[in-house]
């Protein structure tokens, strides 16, 4: 299951972006998003997140 980025969370700190191994993460209206279908589902992105504003979807 792919994870994805609670946008009202997200402060756009860009930590998940370089250590998304798929590179499944980019900037878009203000926050991150993860492309689901790049996704691997490995949870790298949501262990980074100062903000836990990512979980599995």
């Amino acid at each position: 299951m792919a994870y994805k980025i609670d946008a009202s969370a997200c402060v756009n700190c860009g930590t998940c972006e370089p250590d998304c191994p798929a590179g499944a993460i980019s900037e878009a209206d203000g926050h991150r998003q993860i492309d689901e279908n790049a996704c691997l589902s490995c949870g790298t992105c949501a262990s980074v997140c100062p903000a836990s504003a990512i979980a599995e979807a």
